[in-house]
């Protein structure tokens, strides 16, 4: 699994939060996708890796300004997980 960390500048409400998510989940078969507007960040969950430009243009066009991705591994971690 993947998790990009998306720097998206623009979303003051819920429903900006909202939008974006929607925009990715249209782009992407992706497991997971949360936005913060006081982060000022969308965090995308995914079991195969992602086109950051298609990524970054999805998020664009609904007229937030996306910025620095950040791509890393990600693992689930269980409650008796160490």
């Amino acid at each position: 699994m993947w998790k990009y960390t998306v720097h998206v500048e623009g979303m003051m409400c819920g429903m900006c939060e909202s939008h974006v998510n929607d925009a990715v989940r249209k782009a992407f078969p992706v497991k997971k996708v949360t936005s913060s507007r006081s982060k000022r960040e969308t965090v995308v969950l995914s079991e195969t890796e992602l086109d950051e430009a298609a990524l970054r243009a999805a998020i664009s066009a609904t007229g937030y300004e996306a910025g620095d991705i950040r791509q890393e591994p990600w693992e689930k971690k269980g409650l008796f997980s160490r």
